[in-house]
């Protein structure tokens, strides 16, 4: 029976061309409403490319969710390498996610490491040595490498400063040898930074690329580019692709509204419809969260997720739109003794409600009548309260068992 179902699903038309244009992998050729941040990037490297291996440079690239930090970088990368190449200079670009790599310097390196030699030891070295064997193997290959640090808060997280520090000090402890390693930090918020030392915090600081969020106006350029070569010809009207930038404009997040429209054109083939309508954008909103999304869960500190289970599980309870700050942090401590870790004090509660507030997470607002003395009051924006529950449930209950 399921073969046949199977089958019979593939024989019946659909609405999309090349679904490869909407996956979260795909390198667009052209970055709408980014070509100053191109053009900036492209002039902090251009001495690499005139005076190779002369200068090393440090970029950091920041912004929320969705805002093209990684596709800018990647593309930025993939054009600077064609340019090298087209001037016989060995350059190279590697694109490292720190979250992937658990926040660990040494699966950081080692990733590196086997991109230019597969058989590469997997044991038996300290970051600090994995660090210098990398130098010497770029020495001997004569590259000058772009090492690309996507999500960078993960391993300031997992190991502090001393990762960074040592990743933009190495070339001083090779003075007279050829400058072989330059650094784009990729990160969320700036804040992240104030964990690493003074010097260390003035070097990476010293180019910062900053990524706004995408204005509705702006999302419908770039989803016009997507729909031109993801979908076949009239299959998406200029109403549905509005109501589209309508909805990601609400968190300016191009991920999320590429996300709405494949999933739109999914509901439009399940009803062989031969186009995705706003009924078809409707129903994926309804069923896709853009906070629910990997990424976005991944980003968050644990103690932010434990807030925003304490928040989930008050408002589930209550029914009420909203809830003081005073009852989140109650539930809070139960979840923190839940998962046996140990509670903030009220000044970090208010900064993550703040700062969950600033991305769009959570509302918050000051009490108005009916509520005895001024409080805060938090609720949680265009989510259910029980799906936000269940899903982080299941975060804390996957991430137990890769304990075990």
């Amino acid at each position: 029976m399921s073969a046949d179902i199977v089958k019979e699903t593939l024989a019946l038309p659909t609405v999309f061309e090349d679904e490869v244009p909407l996956s979260l992998e795909y390198i667009p050729g052209k970055l709408p409403h980014r070509e100053v941040q191109m053009r900036f990037l492209t002039q902090l490297f251009r001495f690499t490319l005139e005076n190779p291996f002369s200068v090393s440079q440090r970029v950091l690239i920041t912004g929320d969710v969705g805002t093209g930090k990684t596709v800018l970088s990647q593309r930025f990368g993939t054009d600077l390498v064609k340019a090298a190449k087209s001037r016989r200079i060995n350059l190279q670009y590697i694109h490292v996610n720190c979250r992937e790599s658990k926040g660990s310097l040494f699966m950081i390196i080692k990733r590196v490491l086997t991109h230019f030699e597969p058989e590469f030891p997997k044991r038996g070295f300290a970051p600090e040595e994995l660090l210098h064997t990398l130098m010497d193997m770029l020495d001997d290959k004569n590259i000058h490498l772009i090492l690309a640090l996507d999500e960078l808060e993960h391993l300031i997280r997992m190991e502090g400063a001393t990762p960074i520090y040592n990743l933009t000090r190495i070339q001083e402890e090779r003075a007279g040898k050829p400058i072989r390693l330059s650094l784009i930090c990729i990160l969320r918020e700036i804040e992240y930074l104030q964990q690493l030392d003074k010097s260390t915090i003035d070097t990476l600081q010293r180019n910062i690329v900053k990524l706004d969020k995408y204005s509705s106006r702006e999302l419908i350029d770039i989803l016009r580019d997507r729909v031109g070569l993801a979908f076949k010809d009239n299959a998406v009207t200029d109403e549905t692709l509005q109501l589209v930038a309508d909805i990601g404009g609400q968190s300016g997040d191009a991920r999320y509204s590429i996300e709405l429209l494949w999933r739109a054109g999914k509901y439009a083939d399940s009803e062989s419809s031969k186009r995705v309508s706003t009924e078809h954008v409707r129903k994926a909103a309804g069923s896709v969260y853009p906070m629910l999304r990997g990424e976005y869960i991944a980003a968050l500190s644990s103690h932010e997720k434990y807030m925003l289970l304490a928040l989930a599980r008050v408002l589930e309870e209550s029914q009420e739109p909203y809830a003081t700050i005073g009852e989140v942090e109650r539930e809070y401590k139960v979840v923190c003794e839940e998962f046996n870790d140990q509670p903030r004090k009220h000044t970090q509660i208010w900064k993550y409600a703040r700062g969950l507030g600033a991305i769009g997470v959570i509302a918050a607002s000051k009490s108005g009548e009916g509520v005895r003395g001024k409080t805060t009051l938090l609720g949680l924006q265009n989510i259910p309260a029980s799906t936000m529950r269940e899903q982080l449930e299941t975060v804390f209950a996957s991430a137990r068992k890769k304990r075990r």
